[in-house]
């Protein structure tokens, strides 16, 4: 039997997802595909179906789905031949630059088992990702340099949802982790699609006014954390809303609470301590330190997963740096829920946070038409990485540091030290 209040809010959330987050338009095509491109559990495709309804109903000329199973990416892990992860199913990635190409959208589904890579050798689990990273890279260029309307959600995983809801019954926990998303999503609004259209033009005012200060840098200071991070000439501060090169306006991620920019590569100094656990290509690394030189990473510690967050810096030159740092107040609806959602779509948007690896080109000016060598002159980075961990927490307190070395509120306590 369907739940018909479930149904209308998977509904509700794929005109949401379309009309919002993608702002499809008509004749344009669109192709769907797990974050981190593992291709679609078919337990996502209720809301999988509802999306391409959706799609079709503002005059989407086509879409398509590239369907995939967790568990036979563990059973390759666990038992594939030691010398066979440089493997790749790249007519995946052909068929997503294909349409990229032809200035078409890609929606990625975010909701995987977090705990998918568990008790795997952290050497097996590195090098699979490594070589995701090189073959999926040239859909990630794509992506940094906003050539298309893109969107990343959520669905709501079994195995995710057990672990963050542990003592409910699995399909009890999966119930609420739905409600979490479509709340958070704001889709239990009386008209979502509105009610993203005000929330976009609060984030945009937090970023206009940051984007006139220009600060040279940011210093945080926290228990566990004191740090300077360093801004460029140029830098873009950005909130929900960007536009595609293609020409169209779009929300990259639901939920969002974040205003963003790019820090430089070669500018960041001091120790910062995680607040909330990383989830990462299926393995959770937990109360962690980052220690930084003259921009590069040269320590880092974690009570749990430290081999992982070590092989994840290890990945290229690019992953010892940032190439992210974002503001998010500690009392955004997120983080007033209470729990951890180990996922990074939903724990980076209730915390402040910074990325190792690949900055966006979107958040320098005229990025998107430099080259690499120029991009890094420029104190952008580049990596085959993008990975965000949290930092934040109502105990954090941020300055902006002003080119005459001035300093001047941003946050103070985890909240908004200045009004719009």
């Amino acid at each position: 039997m369907i739940d018909r209040t479930h149904q209308e809010m998977l509904e509700k959330y794929a005109e949401a997802i379309v009309k919002v987050g993608l702002n499809l338009r008509a004749g344009q095509r669109l192709i769907i595909t797990l974050a981190v491109n593992r291709g679609v559990p078919i337990q996502f495709a209720p809301l999988v179906r509802e999306v391409v309804k959706a799609a079709y109903g503002v005059g989407a000329k086509y879409v398509d789905v590239i369907w995939g199973d967790e568990e036979t990416l563990r059973l390759r892990a666990q038992y594939a031949p030691r010398d066979s992860f440089d493997e790749y199913p790249v007519w995946s990635v052909d068929a997503i630059m294909r349409m990229m190409d032809n200035g078409d959208a890609l929606l990625s589904i975010t909701g995987a088992d977090p705990d998918l890579y568990n008790g795997i050798d952290p050497d097996v689990v590195g090098a699979i990702q490594k070589t995701h990273l090189r073959n999926y890279n040239r859909v990630i260029s794509k992506v940094t340099t906003n050539a298309v309307n893109w969107c990343v959600v959520a669905a709501a995983g079994e195995s995710w949802a057990r672990k963050v809801f542990p003592d409910l019954p699995a399909q009890e926990a999966q119930e609420k982790l739905w409600k979490a998303i479509f709340e958070t999503a704001r889709i239990d609004r009386p008209d979502p699609v509105a009610n993203w259209k005000t929330h976009i033009a609060n984030l945009s005012k937090r970023a206009k006014y940051l984007q006139a200060k220009q600060y040279t840098a940011l210093h945080y200071s926290a228990p566990g954390t004191d740090f300077t991070l360093g801004l460029p000439n140029g830098h873009l501060w950005i909130s929900a809303q960007s536009m595609a090169q293609n020409g169209v306006p779009f929300t990259a991620n639901m939920p969002t609470e974040e205003v963003f920019t790019m820090p430089d590569r070669n500018r960041a100094d001091g120790v910062v301590t995680s607040t909330f656990p990383l989830s990462d290509g299926g393995s959770l690394i937990e109360d962690f330190h980052v220690t930084f030189e003259n921009g590069r990473i040269i320590k880092v510690t974690a009570k749990k997963g430290e081999a992982a967050l070590q092989k994840l810096v290890d990945t290229d030159e690019g992953s010892h740096r940032l190439g992210e740092v974002a503001l998010v107040p500690a009392s955004s609806p997120i983080a007033s829920r209470g729990h951890l959602f180990y996922n990074t779509l939903f724990d980076e948007n209730a915390s402040c946070h910074i990325a190792i690896g690949r900055a966006y080109r979107f958040t320098l000016m005229g990025g998107e038409e430099l080259t690499d060598d120029e991009f890094l002159a420029a104190g952008g980075n580049v990596s085959l990485n993008h990975v965000d961990f949290m930092i934040g927490s109502p105990r954090m307190d941020i300055d902006g540091i002003a080119k005459d070395g001035s300093r001047e509120p941003v946050m103070r306590q985890g909240e908004w030290a200045f009004d719009v």
